[in-house]
């Protein structure tokens, strides 16, 4: 199984992104799909998760700037983030908890895509 996040990159404050990533493999079953970012010298923190039954986990609060959604069909997980600032800065990682035959269910992470806030 491998997760692929994509759609970071450099954007003025005020700004949006939406970054994505698709989960590929021997998938029978996402439990969960998650996004987490990090700085430098902090930990990383979860921004929010999607259950496999629609329920939305968010622990940042982002006063709605952000949108976590699902494509079921094509297990991806996108991230929208509109009006950002400078302290959305961080690498930003993709999560998934994936049930597959011969592993069970399993935590996997993708590679993180690196968001800039910055004019």
């Amino acid at each position: 199984v491998q997760l692929q996040a994509s759609g970071g990159g450099l954007v003025q404050p005020g700004g949006s992104l939406r970054l994505s990533c698709a989960a590929s493999g021997k998938i029978v079953k996402i439990n969960s799909m998650a996004w987490y970012r990090q700085t430098p010298g902090r930990e990383r923190e979860l921004v929010a998760r999607l259950t496999d039954g629609g329920r939305i986990t968010a622990v940042v609060a982002e006063e709605d700037r952000f949108t976590v959604s699902r494509d079921f069909d094509k297990n991806t997980v996108y991230l929208q983030m509109n009006n950002l600032k400078s302290e959305d800065t961080a690498r930003y990682y993709c999560n998934a908890n994936i049930y597959s035959w011969d592993t069970g269910s399993v935590d996997y992470w993708g590679q993180g895509t690196q968001v800039t806030v910055s004019s």
